[in-house]
């Protein structure tokens, strides 16, 4: 499911009246956030209602506090309890991941994360990492929605992620909730990267970061076309078509399905 999610949805883990309704905003996934999204004097109580979530046979993903906070091993042992998969946030230290035996999603979101990415996207269990372009704009001090400032580090994930044979990432949240011409603008940048999904803030970002991921009817038409010819090297509307172009056909169509 992470491998091929498009669109994750956080809630905040102290709102346990959400989790419902996050789980039926149509999201591939939904994350339910001990870390940002929860004040210190509310960890505990978070950490109970996501306890209870999954008790009750419910299904999800648990961003968990960092390694060192006071938080950590809780947290942890909550996941390990369950066997959920994970999102770690600030992830630098292949060594603090190759310790947490369950599926793993790492936040790439410092100046020394974006150095270590490689061996990030190739610890033991990662399944595919995440943009925090926000943090890591508060790092660099720069403005977290300016693409070009952050274009290097995007760029960066996308090819350790392709080196470790790993799931394209996942791009940071837009924080922009009134103008969907900017998440609009936000998914086309991304996906013209390399980036395979998005991280969501709120259920009405999903359908459209669904919808910017998968491929358009034109794409899909151009790859049966591709295929139809055949695996020797031919043209198909103009265009030369060997092996990696047959490739690339054969992933769209993967893609839906």
């Amino acid at each position: 499911m992470i491998a091929a999610a498009r669109a994750l949805l956080f809630v905040p883990g102290d709102r346990a009246e959400r989790f419902a309704k996050a789980a039926a905003s149509g999201a591939d996934g939904v994350i339910l956030d001990l870390e940002d999204a929860v004040g210190e004097a509310d960890k505990d109580a978070a950490r109970a209602a996501v306890d209870e979530w999954f008790s009750a046979g419910n299904k999800g993903i648990v961003r968990i506090n960092g390694a060192g906070t006071p938080w950590f091993q809780a947290d942890l042992d909550l996941v390990v309890k369950h066997g959920c998969p994970v999102v770690v946030p600030k992830a630098e230290d292949p060594g603090v991941l190759g310790g947490i035996d369950v599926p793993l999603v790492p936040i790439i979101e410092t100046a020394r994360g974006v150095e270590a990415a490689t061996a990030v996207c190739s610890a033991h269990n990662v399944v595919r990492v995440a943009f925090g372009s926000v943090d890591l704009a508060t790092d660099l001090g720069v403005r977290h929605d300016d693409q070009l400032a952050l274009g290097y580090a995007r760029s960066r994930l996308v090819i350790a992620s392709a080196a470790a044979g790993i799931a394209p990432p996942l791009d940071g949240v837009t924080t922009n909730l009134a103008d969907e011409a900017v998440l609009e603008d936000d998914i086309r940048h991304a996906l013209r990267l390399g980036f395979g999904g998005k991280l969501c803030i709120h259920p009405k970002q999903v359908s459209l970061v669904r919808k910017g991921f998968s491929p358009s009817e034109e794409e899909l038409e151009w790859a049966r076309k591709v295929l139809a010819a055949g695996d020797s090297a031919v043209a198909v509307d103009g265009q030369m078509v060997d092996r990696p172009v047959v490739e690339r056909a054969r992933r769209l169509l993967a893609q839906q399905g």
